[in-house]
């Protein structure tokens, strides 16, 4: 079994699946694609990053300099990429394992649960960068 990923991790690789970002774009990023239940401090993204860099599953992509300000964008890796799908299928696993349970659950009957449709979790296929 793959070991959990961090949350703060997590939102970091999910926000730079699609696009290279810079630190603040990242931030928002995260916030948005939580739906404002992340929010990302200066401090905890930039030692993310760091640590993230450091296992190969981020890159800088460029640096820019706007207005006057030093920007340095970061992508994923195909490292970063792989550690992020295993973290959606981890994390799809545990949801349908959690959605069965629930649905047996004796009165429950054929319950939807919220988010998980008819307690089966999306198949959310492989990220690509």
């Amino acid at each position: 079994m793959a070991k959990a990923m961090r949350e703060p991790t997590f939102w970091i690789l999910t926000a730079l699946a699609q696009q290279a970002r810079h630190g603040y774009g990242i931030i928002q990023a995260v916030a948005s694609l939580s739906e404002g239940q992340v929010k990302l401090q200066a401090g905890t993204l930039y030692a993310a990053l760091d640590r993230l860099h450091a296992e190969g599953l981020v890159e800088v992509d460029h640096d820019e300099k706007v207005d006057g300000r030093d920007r340095r964008y970061y992508r994923l890796t195909a490292g970063g990429v792989t550690a992020l799908d295993a973290e959606i299928a981890r994390l799809a696993q545990n949801a349908r394992t959690a959605g069965r349970q629930l649905a047996a659950r004796p009165g429950r009957g054929n319950a939807i649960t919220p988010g998980l449709g008819s307690a089966a979790a999306p198949d959310l296929g492989p990220v690509t960068a």
